[in-house]
């Protein structure tokens, strides 16, 4: 016989409530860093503002509390969404760890839609999912106040919270309406949460939620699983990151970003041409390929997305060994954000860049063209700033990255500036003769880009050179010492640091006040040595591959238990039209192979392993163990 499914009463006492839950639902045996006081807080009936990294359970915060509300008789919690092509995973999660729960969007036909409502309605149902189109909508509202007028509404839970500031990596406008429901439901409990949030962003997130009197929680952003790698662009990207997966995570599941949608349709074929996996994934696509290539992503293993930034956000999948971004993102949050997809099962995964001259002089020219007012801009360039110091960095770049967000550490002994320390340079002289090289040519009242000015430096004749009489300049060939190369990366590193500015359509470059000092010898300049164009092959970087898989450690018996689980949750996960980790994550697999439990009270002991799941799988899993 089944064990029964035990559910704390409305009488029990608060935290020892949370904790069964949380074991009996979800089969975990204890709540993690700052959840308890979380849990505590938005039960209670309090306002909270939960900043966690990606992986670190901000959906345990607001779903335990809306269990344990429901079940005090207080009815149904709303969580917005902005993710429709997500909430179906998540509620299918939620309905496989027995919580009625459901989502309402535009993907629905109205004779479903018209049932959810009446779930929701009659109180029923524990959690509702909806994006902020919906909820802001004349009759949603009418119908939510109505399940206010009958004490049927307990909370409200605000997901990727970052959306509704302007200084966020993904404003999205339709969550300044969001206010609302405070100004109409002041006395239900909001927990409003995103994994990336600056102090400015935090800021602005209390402002327009109206969250002034919530408790913030702040938990630690360090993903120490996470292995940091930034490498400067050599020849071909493309061929770089092939390289990469090629040597590190060869058919492994992984993100690709790039910033156009051209360039991920070429990556994607460039990848598929070389025999991986890889799809595409941006707005222009058909809604239905869009959709078709998430679900494929989410459902098989080993499978590559590249994508724009319009894919990713509140992505589940725990198995994404890697995410690789072709091109440098706008800021340290969309940076930590769209990295933060690698690794949410805690096992260890590789984020890994590659940029150049030309995304430092793109990034900064979108930042001086946009419509935006000056003060905007200015908090845009800071926050670019402090990215390209993290991406010239030569010391710990975790330090540098937990830095931004006001956390202290130690080196991590684990980012490839741990690994392997860059060499630097007393780069003094060659600033300076390049700083003097642009100043010549103001004098000239001549504007060059980057190509151009290298030439002078290195003394190279060209059409151009000749046309205008350069070889007559004083810096004709002071910089014959160097390679191109090498002087491209001196030029990237003086842009970084405010020295020279690229402007115009051309990109044609210019002084700064700040390269005054630098001309007149009056400070040091150390930077980067450039990096050699390494031949295909297998990665020169030091230190050992990240292990991967969760069953690593297992022996041969186990190893094969593992594989077979595997086989089982797949067969499973295809007949519920659900991703296999919402059946059981690949880490919970890996333990029961490992324990091999005897009988369902020991299978039901394993982490990740709920009441629900115990009795609808429990004698199947002892049966694919040989128990």
């Amino acid at each position: 016989m089944n064990p029964p499914v035990h559910l704390p009463s409305p009488t029990d006492d608060l935290s020892s409530a949370a904790r069964q839950v949380l074991s009996a639902v979800f089969g975990y045996t204890a709540f993690r860093g700052q959840q308890a006081d979380i849990v505590q807080q938005v039960t209670a009936g309090g306002d909270a503002l939960v900043l966690m990294p990606t992986g670190g359970g901000k959906s345990l915060c607001y779903q335990v509390p809306a269990i344990l509300r429901h079940r005090r008789g207080q009815g149904v919690a709303v969580v917005v969404s902005p993710l429709i092509a997500l909430m179906h995973d998540q509620v299918g999660a939620l309905e496989e760890a027995g919580v009625h729960a459901a989502f309402l969007n535009s993907s629905q036909t109205g004779e479903e839609s018209t049932r959810i409502e009446r779930e929701m309605m009659s109180g029923r149902l524990t959690l509702l999912y909806a994006a902020p189109e919906r909820l802001t909508t004349p009759r949603f509202l009418a119908q939510l106040t109505s399940l206010h007028e009958r004490g049927l509404l307990s909370m409200f839970a605000i997901d990727e919270a970052h959306c509704v500031s302007q200084w966020g990596h993904d404003f999205r406008s339709e969550y300044l309406q969001l206010s609302l429901l405070h100004e109409r439901f002041p006395d239900v409990p909001r927990i409003a949460l995103t994994a990336t949030a600056d102090e400015l962003t935090r800021a602005d997130i209390i402002e327009r939620l109206q969250l002034q009197d919530a408790r913030v929680f702040i938990s630690s952003f360090d993903r120490p699983n996470i292995r940091y790698l930034i490498v400067e662009k050599n020849g071909s990207p493309r061929e770089q990151l092939l390289r990469f997966i090629r040597d590190e995570h060869e058919g492994e599941a992984g993100v690709v970003y790039c910033q156009s949608r051209k360039k991920v349709e070429e990556t994607a074929e460039f990848l598929q041409a070389e025999g991986l996996n890889a799809l595409p994934y941006h707005a222009g696509l058909d809604a239905d390929v869009r959709r078709r290539h998430q679900d494929r992503f989410l459902r098989e293993d080993g499978l590559i997305m590249v994508a724009t930034i319009a894919f990713g956000m509140g992505i589940d999948k725990p198995d994404v060994r890697f995410v690789a971004h072709l091109d440098l993102p706008k800021n340290i949050e969309a940076y930590y954000q769209e990295t933060g997809r690698a690794g949410r099962d805690g096992a260890p995964a590789e984020a890994w860049m590659t940029y150049g001259l030309a995304d430092v002089v793109n990034q900064r020219r979108m930042i001086d063209e946009s419509p935006a007012d000056e003060t905007f801009k200015q908090g845009q360039r800071g926050k670019l700033d402090a990215l390209l110091a993290l991406a010239e960095a030569t010391d710990c770049r975790r330090v540098r990255l937990l830095g931004y967000f006001g956390e202290e550490s130690q080196p991590c002994g684990n980012c490839d500036n741990c690994l392997n320390p860059p060499a630097t340079w007393d780069a003094t002289e060659a600033a300076r003769k390049l700083l003097s090289c642009i100043y010549r040519f103001h004098q000239r009242g001549e504007r060059f880009g980057a190509g151009h000015l290298i030439d002078v430096l290195r003394g190279k004749v060209t059409d151009k050179t000749t046309q205008y009489g350069h070889q007559s300049l004083s810096t004709w060939g002071v910089g014959a010492d160097l390679s191109e190369q090498q002087w491209r990366a001196v030029l990237r590193q003086l842009i970084a640091l405010g020295h020279v500015a690229a402007e115009g359509e051309f990109n044609t470059l210019a002084l700064q006040d700040s390269a005054r000092a630098v001309l007149k010898g009056e400070v040091e300049v150390r930077l980067r040595e450039a990096e050699e164009k390494k031949p295909r092959g297998k990665s020169a970087r030091g230190g050992a591959r990240p292990k991967s898989d969760p069953a690593l450690g297992l022996d041969a018996e186990g190893q094969e238990r593992f594989e077979a689980l595997k086989a089982w949750r797949s067969e499973v996960a295809k007949e519920h039209g659900l991703p296999a980790y919402v059946i059981f994550q690949n880490t919970t697999l890996a333990e029961m192979a490992r324990a091999v439990p005897g009988d369902l009270a020991e299978l039901g002991e394993i982490s990740g392993v709920g009441a629900k799941k115990l009795e609808a799988y429990g004698r199947e899993i002892l049966r694919v163990l040989g128990r």
